[in-house]
C-alpha cells in the first residue's frame, strides 16, 4: 500500500462525507422521499446490504464483526440484531454520530462506534469483516494492501464491495450523473475481480478472493466480493 496515496484518498473521503454531503446521505439512507435517481441508489444499496449479510451466519451471537466504513449504520444495526458484537468504524465523525443516534436502543450494548481509519490494527481481531462501499475509491494496490492488513486479524470472511468495470457504469461515472454536482462523491475506481484477485495474491493475502454477485439498480452498480479462508 502506498501510504501517501491511501491517506490522500482517505482524506478526500472524510472531507466529502463529513463536510459536504452528510445531509444528502442522511436523507438517502432514511425513509424520506428522494429523487428518482436517488431512489435507484437507495434500492441498490438495500439489495447489496442484504446480499452481503447473506454471506454470514444468521445467528452471530458471540461473533465479533468489524463494520469497516459503517456509514449511517444500517449494516451495523443488522449485524447487532443478529447478535454480533460490532465495532463500527467510519472516517467521518459526523456520519458516525448519525449512525450512533439511529442505532436501535436494544442494540446499543453490542456496538462500539469509532471515528477513524477502518484499517487501524488497534481495532483488534474479528470473526468477520463487512466493508460496504468503503473501498470503492481506492486503486487496485491499495485494495489488495487493505485486505493484506485485515486478513491476518480475521478468522472468517471479509465481504466487501467494489465498483465493477462495466461500460454502463463508466459512462455514468464519466458524465458525473451519480449525484448532483454539489454533493458528488470522490472518484470511484472500477475493478475487475480477476485483476483484484491477482493483486491480492501478489500482496500475500491469504485465502480465496471471489466475486459473489453484482447488483445493478439504475444508478447503483456494485460488485460484492468475498475473501474466505
Amino acid at each position: 500500500m502506498s501510504d501517501t496515496a491511501y491517506e490522500s484518498t482517505r482524506d478526500r473521503v472524510e472531507h466529502y462525507f463529513d463536510r459536504t454531503a452528510t445531509a444528502a446521505w442522511e436523507r438517502l439512507t432514511s425513509d424520506a422521499p428522494v429523487s428518482r435517481i436517488r431512489a435507484t441508489v437507495r434500492a441498490g444499496r438495500d439489495r447489496m446490504r442484504a446480499t452481503m449479510l447473506s454471506r454470514l451466519p444468521r445467528d452471530l451471537s458471540g461473533a465479533r464483526v468489524l463494520d469497516a466504513g459503517c456509514g449511517t449504520g444500517q449494516m451495523t444495526a443488522a449485524l447487532a440484531e443478529r447478535g454480533a458484537e460490532v465495532v463500527a468504524v467510519d472516517i467521518s465523525p459526523s456520519i458516525v454520530a448519525l449512525a450512533e443516534r439511529r442505532l436501535p436502543p436494544a442494540c446499543r450494548n453490542r456496538v462500539r462506534f469509532v471515528a477513524g481509519d477502518m484499517l487501524d490494527d488497534g481495532h483488534g481481531r474479528f470473526d468477520h469483516v463487512m466493508a460496504m462501499d468503503s473501498l470503492i475509491y481506492y486503486g487496485e494496490r491499495d485494495v489488495a494492501a487493505a485486505l493484506a492488513r485485515l486478513a491476518p486479524r480475521v478468522g472468517g470472511r471479509i465481504v466487501f464491495t467494489v465498483a465493477p468495470r462495466t461500460p454502463l457504469l463508466m459512462a455514468m461515472w464519466s458524465a458525473g450523473r451519480l449525484f448532483p454536482r454539489g454533493d458528488r462523491s470522490p472518484t470511484m475506481v472500477p475493478h475487475a475481480p480477476t485483476a483484484l484477485s491477482r493483486a491480492a495474491d501478489r500482496a500475500g493475502v491469504p485465502g480465496r478472493l471471489s466475486e459473489v454477485t453484482r447488483v445493478s439498480s439504475g444508478f447503483y452498480i456494485s460488485s460484492c466480493l468475498e475473501l474466505a479462508p
